[in-house]
């Protein structure tokens, strides 16, 4: 199982990013999907998670400027990041819960993608 993101850059502050992250490989089902950030001095931290349910949750801090999308055909998750500030600055982590195969007993993996940079600068 492979997570691609993209979707990173420069922005200035008050701009808008779209990240993306797509899961490839062979497995049974994705459980929950999800973003987390770290930005250089500091512990990686949630950002954002959706689970194959629909519930959504957000890191207090992007609330209202953040919103999570799944598209379950494609086994893609998207960030949409609006008024950006320069906080938001770090390397972001797409993750998933993938069930690799049927069996109700085989607790879901996290896989994790590369990593994309978001810069929050004027």
């Amino acid at each position: 199982v492979q997570l691609q993101a993209s979707g990173g850059g420069l922005v200035q502050p008050g701009g808008s990013l779209r990240l993306s992250c797509a899961a490839s490989g062979s497995f049974f089902s994705i459980n929950a999907m999800g973003w987390y950030r770290q930005a250089p001095g500091k512990q990686r931290e949630v950002v954002a998670g959706v689970i194959s349910g629909g519930s959504i949750n957000y890191v207090d801090s992007v609330k209202g400027r953040f919103t999570i999308s799944r598209d379950n055909a494609k086994n893609t998750v998207y960030l949409q990041m609006n008024s950006l500030k320069p906080e938001d600055t770090a390397v972001y982590y797409c993750n998933a819960d993938v069930q690799l195969t049927g069996d109700r007993f085989l607790l879901p993996k996290r896989y994790w993608g590369q990593g994309t940079q978001v810069t929050v600068s004027s």
